[in-house]
């Protein structure tokens, strides 16, 4: 979600944090099936994770829409509401529309806090509204020309069953209603990525099948003072969120990962996630090297950059268990020195997560899939919610539990219990989390082609949805229960600090049906010797005199 401007000082990158999310964009001809994907990693220290519903509604002349902000709740006034909207489950709709984005933040002074749209407002809008990405576009821009947009500078990922698109946007300051915006076309055989650091620079001029902008994107700049070259060469991204260290490394490091492991030669953009060499910024998307798949995407939302230069898990800061996590603050201060740890893209502060996948080949009650999970990527399971669907999953509902009040039917809190448990000893627990996500993950991929082809046989889209919506909301149970019975696993098997012996999978008793004395693993021996430096002389065991 939202990062709070990182053009002030690093150490507002410490807040930032909280609200810093991830996405991917794969089109439909890097895919292994002809998918459209978008990925989503909504991610926040105060955002609860659920799975949001809006009914396809019919409302008469004159209705109006209150709307709220949705990072916090307040009400920041209305509009008129249209005569029909769609149907939506999560960030997709009935359509096969889906919308992710990622909080740039860009220039402070842009700000508009008397606009009546936030950004995550826009997005279920917008997503109630549109039957294709740009008609999605459309509505979110023609909406805050009308009545206003008080939230930071914001990259979207729009995207439905032929297109996915990258677009950014923001506002003009106060008082100033409307944005300057520009939408870029993701080439149907390249994927895509952003990470909170505005990621257009220049972009064609003269092609509306491939390139949408508003028309005074280049002349506000130019009145802002923030440019005074050619339209040619103007860079949407250097004009309104001007890079600095932590767009690099906490942001476009992130975009970096994901090419990395689809690029043959994604190190020679080292030099520029590194600021050592920043005239040449990563593309925009790239060409992959091979087809991409849903499961590919969802591993790709679990990374902690292992196996580059970057990987958390091989310094200190990773404790003896080798965690990729860095609890805040993201950036400090020591000795009139500012660093920061990396930020990888699986983050413990995450409300939900989701890969969409989207399908032309397939009717679009049938075509739409949300795998939808909540909390940290790494320690969730990413479950099939249909975009069809008609009721939510009591695990995900709205209001099943909140960020103050536990529910053990809660996916949300189930999760974070799981999670939580593990983090302390990450390479140790995080094998059986793994274990448990490729079973489930594996056999809901492995059944999606015969679920969906028994709802192309049943007669009357009724029928298919009804059968959808059962389908989903059994799945979301089933992971439910059995990541509740991980959890309780993991506290027999780890508790106090041992880990209790198994054999296929039964713990061991000893001879007489008692228990088995356990396996007590030893710490890191690189963290020991790192340990034995500061405080050595303490711990060293010495000869004693008689």
């Amino acid at each position: 979600m939202k990062r709070k401007i990182l053009t002030l000082l690093i150490a507002c990158i410490a807040i930032a944090d909280s609200f810093a999310c991830t996405n991917f964009l794969v089109g439909k001809k890097a895919s292994s099936d002809g998918s459209t994907m978008i990925t989503y990693s909504a991610d926040s220290y105060a955002l609860y994770g659920e799975l949001y519903h809006f009914p396809a509604t019919k409302y008469p002349a004159g209705t109006l829409l209150d709307v709220h902000d949705w990072d916090t709740g307040k009400y920041l006034g209305r509009i008129p509401q249209v005569a029909e909207t769609y149907n939506v489950i999560g960030n997709m709709n009935e359509y096969q529309v889906c919308i992710g984005e990622t909080t740039f933040g860009g220039r402070h002074e842009l700000i508009d806090s008397t606009g009546v749209l936030d950004y995550g407002s826009l997005i279920y809008i917008a997503l109630q509204r549109s039957k294709t990405a740009r008609e999605a576009i459309y509505v979110i821009t023609d909406l805050v020309e009308k009545y206003g947009y008080c939230s930071e500078g914001e990259s979207f990922s729009i995207g439905d069953k032929n297109e996915v698109w990258i677009m950014e946007m923001i506002g003009k300051g106060a008082g100033n209603k409307g944005a300057v915006w520009v939408a870029v076309r993701i080439p149907d055989d390249c994927i895509a990525a952003h990470a909170n650091q505005s990621r257009i620079h220049q972009f064609p001029l003269n092609d509306r099948e491939n390139c949408l902008y508003s028309k005074d994107v280049i002349t506000f700049a130019r009145k802002m003072g923030y440019y005074n070259g050619t339209d040619k060469d103007f860079s949407f991204s250097k004009a309104y969120n001007p890079l600095d260290w932590g767009g690099l490394r906490f942001c476009e490091a992130r975009v970096w990962s994901f090419y990395n492991q689809y690029v043959d030669n994604a190190d020679q953009w080292l030099p520029y996630v590194l600021g050592k060499e920043t005239t040449k910024p990563m593309p925009l998307y790239v060409k992959p090297n091979k087809l991409l798949n849903v499961k590919d995407l969802m591993t790709m939302m679990r990374n902690h950059y292992e196996g580059t230069i970057f990987d958390p898990t091989k310094d200190l800061g990773a404790g003896p268990f080798h965690s990729p996590y860095r609890f805040h603050p993201l950036a400090f201060e020591l000795d009139g020195k500012k660093y920061g740890f990396e930020r990888p893209i699986s983050t413990q502060q995450t409300g939900f997560t989701f890969v969409g996948q989207m399908r032309n080949k397939l009717p679009d009650t049938i075509g739409g899939v949300l795998w939808f999970g909540v909390d940290d990527a790494r320690f969730t399971v990413f479950t099939p919610m249909y975009a069809c669907m008609t009721e939510t999953p009591e695990c995900y509902r709205v209001g099943n539990g909140d960020f103050i009040h536990f529910s053990w039917t809660s996916a949300f809190w189930i999760h974070n219990w799981v999670a939580n448990m593990s983090y302390g000893r990450y390479d140790q627990m995080v094998i059986d989390a793994q274990l448990l996500q490729d079973k489930l993950e594996y056999s809901y991929l492995e059944n999606q082609p015969k679920i969906e082809q028994y709802a192309m046989e049943l007669s009357g889209k009724e029928k298919a949805v009804a059968y959808l919506t059962d389908y989903s909301v059994d799945i979301a149970q089933t992971a439910l229960n059995e990541w509740k019975r991980l959890g309780e696993y993991l506290i027999v098997k780890y508790m106090d600090g041992v880990i209790k012996k198994e054999k296929d999978g039964q713990f061991i008793t000893n001879e007489y049906g008692g228990s088995q004395y356990p396996n007590r693993p030893k710490w890191d021996e690189n963290y020991l010797r790192e340990l034995v430096k500061q405080t050595g002389d303490q711990l060293e065991e010495k000869e004693i005199a008689q």
